[in-house]
């Protein structure tokens, strides 16, 4: 029950608040899970074209932009795959799945190309190496560690994955 004494509960999670200014508080529980949803799809895109631009032996720039452009792909499909099931038409969808997921997969894959490039002989290790494999594991640590923060503020504004949460049964 909302009253100006118990604000409004968000039901999607059951843990965001509204507040008087009519933003939210929202839990750290609740950007890790908004922010492990989003690397979902995007690690998916990201093995998949990391492991196809090394089998194939294209340039580290090469792999990464196809690691890239399949993260994106696969981020924003998995989004939709949910918000089609709740009923929404596919360019509503679509629609929803840009707002709620192009900052989060662009911040991370900013942070975890950026790990894969630094990280001494990691893209040019091959897939049968433990460096080629560790220091991807390390690359999406080091996104999901870092992107968290960012979800946690947009879902506070209504903004990234909030925008899905209505459509979550």
């Amino acid at each position: 029950m909302t009253t100006p004494d118990r604000p409004a509960q968000h039901h999607a999670h059951g843990e965001a608040v509204r507040d008087h200014s009519g933003g939210h508080t929202v839990s750290w529980a609740m950007a890790a899970q908004a922010t492990a949803h989003c690397l979902t799809g995007c690690a998916i895109g990201e093995v998949l074209g990391m492991v196809i631009g090394t089998a194939l032996g294209l340039h580290e720039l090469a792999t990464i932009a196809l690691a890239v452009a399949l993260a994106f792909v696969f981020g924003y499909a998995l989004t939709m795959r949910g918000v089609l099931r709740a009923g929404l038409p596919f360019k509503a969808a679509l629609g929803v799945a840009l707002a709620a997921d192009t900052v989060s997969i662009a911040v991370m894959e900013i942070l975890d190309n950026g790990v894969m490039l630094i990280v001494p002989g990691a893209m040019e290790a091959g897939l049968a190496s433990p460096l080629f494999w560790g220091a991807l594991a390390f690359a999406l640590l080091v996104a999901f560690l870092l992107t968290t923060p960012i979800n946690k503020w947009m879902i506070g504004r209504g903004k990234g994955h909030a925008v899905v949460h209505q459509y979550h049964h």
